[in-house]
């Protein structure tokens, strides 16, 4: 095997023929969080990252959005690519009216380079707090670049688990224009949805109408494991229904660094009808909101 196709130590590879699911999504459906990874032959993976995946690139993420039934995607930078933004560009690029990109910048990325993202689509940046993914980032260098973007419109994604949100409150609740938290801030779903932790994340998204959040992981989150992940689904169902119009969803397909299984992506589109039950939810879900976000310009 040449040194070109290494990945980690018991990588898991996304799922080579997921089913196809039974919830038939709304018509204009986004996938609004997932990746590309590479190809690493065309864009290299950054020397600082912290994994090593497999190739996951545009062509197999467009093919999986017309499988599985979705009309566009919210391409989100992958860790593993650093800053270095070529890959999300390339497909935004690809996809045209179809995608959209979420950067990673460094605090001293230049107006020349914001425009040429915008140009190709990007319509945000991610914060990672995650300290096994990235290293640890001064919060002034988050503030400069979200004041920085916010002359293109541009929304923030901020990554974070559930025991740092106490110190991170107050920080989110500075950032300029829409906030979005992935994976509704990772709570521990073995504390239950009506956990203080989780009434934390609740008051988050009371106390700052700026802040969104993603339905999304439940294989990430989940104790109960596949197929149906029902464990996750009253943190999940609780969100939508009190911030209808501030929530998003996605595969967050290839799923890097899942250690307990790699989930088949009819199963995650089969989640939805659990967390949003009427058709009206459904539809700001996975329509109304992300198009609202990312396609309004």
């Amino acid at each position: 095997m040449s040194g070109a196709q290494i990945t980690d130590e018991g990588w898991l590879a996304f799922h080579p023929s997921p089913r196809k699911p039974a919830f038939r999504l709304p018509e204009g459906a986004v996938d609004a969080h997932c990746h590309v990874f590479g190809p690493r032959a065309e864009f290299p993976f950054a020397p600082e990252r912290k994994y090593t995946p497999c190739d996951a690139g545009k062509d197999k993420l467009f093919e999986l959005r017309d499988f599985l039934g979705f009309s566009r995607n919210v391409i989100v930078q992958a860790t593993c690519h650093g800053a270095d933004n070529r890959a999300v560009m390339d497909a935004c690029r690809a996809a045209g009216e179809r995608a959209r990109g979420i950067a990673s910048l460094r605090p001293d990325v230049s107006r020349a380079e914001l425009e040429r993202m915008d140009a190709a689509g990007i319509r945000g940046v991610r914060f990672n707090f995650v300290r096994r993914l990235v290293e640890a980032t001064p919060r002034a260098h988050f503030l400069e670049v979200a004041e920085r973007i916010q002359d293109f419109g541009w929304s923030i994604v901020v990554y974070f688990e559930a025991a740092d949100l106490e110190d991170l409150a107050p920080f989110l609740a500075r950032l300029p224009g829409i906030v979005v938290v992935d994976h509704m801030g990772r709570p521990d779903v073995a504390k239950g949805a009506e956990s203080a932790e989780f009434e934390r994340f609740i008051r988050l998204m009371e106390d700052n109408p700026h802040i969104w959040t993603k339905v999304t992981c439940p294989e990430r989150l989940s104790l109960q494991g596949p197929p149906g992940y029902d464990d996750v689904v009253p943190f999940a169902r609780r969100l939508v229904e009190l911030f209808p119009d501030r929530v998003l969803w996605g595969t967050d397909w290839p799923h890097p660094n899942m250690k307990s299984h790699m989930p088949d992506d009819g199963d995650l589109v089969d989640f939805i009808p659990k967390i949003a039950t009427s058709a009206e939810a459904q539809r700001r879900l996975l329509v109304d909101n992300p198009m609202r976000l990312y396609w309004a310009r």
